[in-house]
């Protein structure tokens, strides 16, 4: 007879969330949305830094 090292959860989503153990489960918290909305500094500084490579290179391929 096989028995798995670990109890399953089944409020778990998953299977491999169901095979972890309580105590990883429970240490992730979701993060709370700030009071600007979803929308941050470092997103637009990435958005900005992707389409100015994205432009730089069409515009080198073009030339």
């Amino acid at each position: 007879m096989r028995r798995s090292l670990v109890l399953t959860d089944e409020a778990a989503g998953n299977a491999f969330r169901r095979s972890l153990p309580p105590h990883v489960r429970t240490g992730i918290q979701p993060r709370a949305m700030s009071s600007y909305g979803w929308f941050t500094a470092q997103d637009l500084k990435e958005f900005l830094l992707a389409y100015c490579a994205c432009f730089l290179a069409v515009s080198l391929y073009i030339a």
